[in-house]
């Protein structure tokens, strides 16, 4: 399964970049072929950990989700991770000859799944994702009990995606340096959306005095 996606030069994001992203915006789209070869797609939030090189994927789905079986016949996969996304008006550029845009990030990463079915490695697997997002809950998940806790890890197969190839892209004008100066006081006064691109345009130096483009 191919995850290539379009990718200009400039726009061309590192792996930190990517484990930034994918830290932040940890809901995913992970798609599979299923048994009709059309494209099977789950949203779920994904945990990611190095090891050593390798970047690696935990997840699960509910047991009725036929997802897992269709990883479990065609281990290869994509996960994709969407960051912030907004639109650009024309007007920030000093010239009227110009068009609207979006700027975006994004992830895509080409996986080989290996499920996880045994309780324990599952209730790993839960541990993580409750530290990701909500670890005071941990103190509640162990006290709801063995025979509760067995129910409804039961109900789930997890799964790990060893990451093989990966695509970051950081569209946010970067090409376009006469343009940043309002695009930022734009960003910076809008939705939550455009205030993440402003910030993103902090962290990589394109709000600088000299103007330059850092991380890309």
């Amino acid at each position: 399964m191919l995850q290539a996606m379009y990718m200009p030069p400039q726009f061309k994001g590192d792996r930190a970049q990517a484990a930034a992203l994918i830290e932040e915006h940890p809901f995913a789209s992970l798609i599979s072929v299923d048994d009709a070869g059309l494209p099977y797609v789950s949203h779920l939030p994904l945990h990611q950990e190095t090891r050593g090189d390798q970047l690696v994927l935990l997840g699960h789905v509910a047991k009725p989700n036929p997802h897992w079986r269709y990883l479990q016949l065609r281990p290869q996969a994509v996960a994709t991770f969407l960051g912030p996304h907004a639109y650009l008006s024309p007007k920030v550029y000093p010239d009227l000859a110009r068009v609207p845009t979006w700027n975006y990030l994004a992830v895509h990463c080409t996986v080989e799944a290996t499920l996880i079915e045994e309780p324990l490695a599952k209730d790993r697997l839960l541990k993580k994702l409750i530290g990701d997002h909500e670890p005071r809950y941990a103190e509640q998940w162990r006290g709801l009990g063995e025979e509760f806790a067995h129910k409804m890890l039961a109900g789930i197969v997890g799964f790990e995606l060893r990451v093989t190839d990966l695509q970051c892209k950081i569209k946010v004008n970067q090409h376009r340096p006469e343009s940043h100066a309002a695009m930022k006081a734009v960003y910076a006064a809008g939705n939550e959306n455009e205030q993440a691109l402003a910030s993103w345009m902090d962290r990589l130096g394109m709000t600088s005095p000299a103007g330059e483009c850092k991380g890309i």
